[in-house]
């Protein structure tokens, strides 16, 4: 037997390294299978879409929000992997009181590398984890952050939705130099043209995910603010708090700016 506190301060108990893992987080999923867990993960969600070669034969559980608890427990796994943004919590209340779940709670990169060392001594794989871990540390401290550029990160559309503070999103943005125009918000605000307007960013991203942004969303975001300029960008980069991480801060300085 031993355990491991997740990041709810949860006690997760196992008696002995688990086999049968249930991963309900996309980029969690993806840094199970770069962890080397390719025959342990029993199920995913329809959105876990990487690695792209290794999910193709992976039970789907349903989404991150209403995940198939039947579904779930048919597969009787020993170890679930979840997290308290991304996932409904009801349900997860409902299989914590059936299988081990280790819950994360991602706000910053420093959460984000915690949960992996915290995910590698689960799983067993504490060297791997910690290898990913110092990879991803030397890749951002090799970053060279752009001077204060003003930016707003648009997530949705219809309505016009933001990642502001206490987001992820936001601390990824702080590291590669951007000032969050929508620092004085909370979370994931809506907000309106106007409001946009008035915040006068320099740069505005829209994002790849959750809401698929596309060139014909330029020119309307354009006509708003003609001044600003507009990037779609690899949401994946800015929001996966996993192994992905390790490609984002060479993402960042290839962004295409002017200026």
């Amino acid at each position: 037997m031993y355990s491991e506190q997740d990041q709810l301060g949860n006690v997760i108990k196992l008696p002995s390294l688990p086999q049968r893992i249930v991963s309900l987080v996309p980029s969690q999923t993806e840094l199970l299978f770069d962890l080397g867990l390719d025959e342990q993960i029993a199920g995913i969600t329809k959105f876990c879409t990487r690695p792209a070669t290794k999910i193709t034969d992976k039970i789907k559980v349903g989404g991150t929000k209403n995940f198939d608890i039947e579904l779930i427990k048919s597969l009787k796994p020993d170890l679930i992997i979840g997290n308290k943004e991304e996932n409904e919590q009801a349900g997860i209340r409902h299989l914590q009181q059936l299988f081990p779940v280790w819950m994360s709670d991602i706000y910053n990169l420093s959460d984000a590398l915690a949960m992996i060392n915290s995910i590698g001594k689960v799983v067993g794989k504490s060297p791997l984890a910690n290898t990913l871990v110092q990879q991803i540390l030397q890749s951002f401290e090799n970053l060279i952050p752009y001077s204060s550029k003003k930016a707003a990160y648009f997530i949705w559309r219809k309505p016009y939705m933001v990642a502001a503070r206490d987001t992820f999103i936001d601390d990824m943005m702080e590291k590669a130099g951007f000032q969050n125009v929508f620092e004085d918000f909370n979370r994931y605000p809506e907000i309106t043209p106007e409001q946009l307007q008035l915040a006068q960013p320099e740069i505005i991203f829209l994002s790849s995910e959750p809401y698929p942004f596309k060139e014909k969303h330029v020119t309307e975001m354009q006509i708003l603010c003609p001044h600003a300029q507009i990037l779609l960008v690899d949401g994946e980069m800015f929001s996966w708090y996993g192994s992905r991480l390790k490609y984002s801060a060479a993402y960042f300085s290839s962004l295409p700016l002017k200026g």
